[in-house]
């Protein structure tokens, strides 16, 4: 009998670096890796996709379309490139119509992409219906994503008043449960039917527990005939056991990162599952050789990303193919894949976190798990808190989470949907703190999510709930009929230039456009310079005269309202002269692709305006001077 087979889909080019480094391997760190993966022979590698246009432009000035083809021509076809996004909203919070996502599609084929992984955050397959039959028309692999996500734990009944209520009153019927296994069935058929080459589980929030893998991943396998991918996080230390049970039940691609990109908030490090199929007598398809050396550069990689470091402590340094591993640690191995043939959850897991303990990888975040949220919603939250000034209403916001998804339609917590019900948990806790009705303060995104225009919800919002929210109990979905695409403007002092050039830098202006307009004019900026090099010497020499002839800013006296984290101012409250009350509002700014009130700190006079609207903000950044 043939030796099976696992396909592996590396993600640390991509999720690896998003989920420990925030996006941040730049171009020329990744130039050194891409030969090194040629000889790999990854089935697929993550490139592409997520924070990675976004973030490219943003923090390295960077293109993401260059650095698509890059990979590409590196690669020379001998793994397939895939990127992540979502579906009609592609990598914006939009629902782009047809025309804009086939422009997109034909834009990232043509440059070397080979698989696109679609998901939508409420699971609505028509979301992503259109985008599966594009990437198909136009010669692409499209691999439909369903997205994992648990039903909210239940809220502590009220307890009923009376004697006679309390000893013959009937106990309150546990809410029915939806996220069942053939909830996610259902959801993958379908992606199938409408002509999915590959399914995916995917559990952003590493919250799939190893029998909740065992169970679906088998279901699953029975129910679909094209490959079943896994793709997890070992955020709340189920990621490498969950693994192990999907291997074990069949699963055809797993998502792995390599060593020192794995683990914690990450996807489980390649070389603990070589070890595991080793001792189940199945074969990762990789070479493991080719592994070690890209190993060996990205530890180079990683500490010099230090500063953006996530989970600080470094894993051990260690090769599966030369190393050897203490006979009491590779007991550990077998005695995990025992308790997992047995169905011992228990044991599977006390032994998978002995092993992560000893290569020294995070151990699980406690917070995140009992909460049952993704890591980065429960950061989010925390930063929203400390701009409110209210940290110590953490833990009523987190208990306030299933609320908000029950009445929001119990939408998946995964980008954007988590962060929308995790800033209205929060404003539900300070509604409740200042004694308003629930709901006094919403957020224009929750607003959205349960008007209808993000899609179809897991269970219907129930209409009086949208009338209070809304003003209207009618669902209203999106119009895409009603986008209007974004003007391409003339950058008059750059020569007369269109600002993006061509199709894919007018793409990146359409679905990126904060973020696009900067990069954009950096690279007219560029190009107006070197074709002007004698002109910029001499206007260099006139702007330094006109620098010297200012007065000088004065230096900041009074006290200051600072930025609570990096972001972009969008609006002024506020002028000089103007007599402030505390917690007044101020400004507003952009951080994390979400909109914030920023509160005065303090009553006062305000004195200066340091930033203005449109202007990027570092954390800590002195923005509102008082006398």
């Amino acid at each position: 009998m043939p030796t099976r087979k696992l396909k592996i889909r590396d993600l640390t080019l991509r999720d690896g670096q998003q989920s420990l480094f925030a996006t941040r391997l730049d171009q020329a760190t990744i130039n050194r890796l891409l030969p090194l993966y040629e000889d790999a022979g990854f089935y697929i590698m993550e490139v592409w996709g997520g924070a990675v246009p976004d973030s490219v432009m943003r923090y390295l000035d960077e293109s993401p379309w260059e650095r698509l083809r890059i990979a590409s021509k590196a690669m020379k076809g001998k793994s397939l490139l895939s990127a992540l996004s979502r579906g009609r909203n592609l990598f914006g919070y939009v629902p782009y119509p047809d025309e804009v996502l086939r422009g997109f599609y034909e834009e990232a084929i043509k440059n070397g992409l080979n698989v696109m992984r679609i998901f939508d955050a409420l699971n609505d397959i028509d979301n992503v219906a259109a985008s599966i039959r594009m990437i198909n028309e136009l010669g692409g692999i499209a691999d439909g994503a369903v997205c994992y996500t648990i039903d909210p734990k239940e809220e502590a009944p009220e307890a009923p008043k009376g004697l006679f209520a309390r000893l013959f009153g009937k106990k309150p019927a546990a809410p029915e449960k939806i996220f069942t296994d053939d909830y996610f069935v259902e959801k993958a058929r379908r992606m199938e039917a409408l002509g999915a080459k590959i399914i995916t589980l995917k559990d952003m929030a590493g919250l799939v527990t190893p029998s909740r893998a065992a169970s679906i991943i088998s279901r699953l396998k029975s129910a679909v005939k094209c490959d079943v991918d896994f793709h997890t996080h070992c955020t709340p230390g189920y990621g490498l056991a969950s693994s192990v049970m999907a291997i074990l039940n069949g699963v055809d691609i797993l998502d792995t990162n390599i060593w020192w990109f794995g683990g914690g908030s990450a996807a489980p490090a390649i070389e603990l599952i070589y070890i595991f199929c080793q001792r189940m007598g199945i074969e990762v398809d990789v070479n493991m050789e080719a592994v070690g050396r890209i190993r060996t550069e990205l530890l180079e990689a990683r500490k010099g990303l230090k500063a953006f470091d996530l989970a600080k402590e470094m894993p051990i340094d260690f090769d599966p193919l030369t190393d050897q591993v203490p006979a009491e640690i590779l007991a550990r191995f077998d005695a995990a894949i025992e308790a997992a043939k047995a169905g011992d959850e228990d044991r599977l897991l006390n032994e998978c976190h002995a092993i992560e303990d000893y290569f020294h990888f995070p151990k699980p975040n406690e917070l995140v798990k009992n909460a049952e949220v993704p890591g980065g919603m429960y950061s989010n939250m925390v930063a929203q808190l400390k701009t409110l000034q209210a940290e110590d209403l953490l833990e009523d916001a987190m208990a306030l989470i299933p609320k908000v998804r029950r009445d929001a339609g119990l939408v998946p917590l995964v980008t954007p949907t988590s962060q929308i019900v995790g800033q209205q948990a929060v404003l539900l806790a300070m509604d409740r703190r200042k004694g308003n009705p629930d709901y006094t303060q919403t957020s224009n995104q929750f607003v959205s999510l349960v008007k209808g225009e993000y899609g179809k919800t897991p269970v219907p919002v129930v209409p009086e709930f949208r009338g209070q929210i809304t003003g209207d109990s009618t669902e209203h979905p999106y119009d895409t009929s009603k986008y209007v695409k974004p003007e391409n403007p003339i950058v008059a002092d750059l020569g007369g230039v269109k600002l993006a050039k061509n199709n894919e830098e007018y793409l990146l202006l359409e679905l990126l456009p904060a973020v696009a307009n900067k990069f954009l004019r950096n690279r007219r900026t560029e190009e107006y310079e070197q074709a002007h090099a004698a002109e910029r010497a001499a206007e260099e020499a006139r702007r330094a005269a006109e620098e010297a002839a200012k007065p000088k800013m004065e230096p900041i006296t009074g006290p200051v309202l600072a930025a609570p984290m990096g972001g972009t101012v969008i609006e002024i409250d506020v002028k000089p002269g103007d007599e402030i009350k505390l917690n007044q509002k101020v400004l507003v700014y952009e951080a994390m692709k979400m909109e914030n009130d920023i509160l005065a700190e303090q009553a006062g006079i305000v004195k200066r305006i340091l930033v203005e609207p449109g202007q990027v903000v570092a954390t800590g950044q002195p923005m509102i001077e008082f006398e």
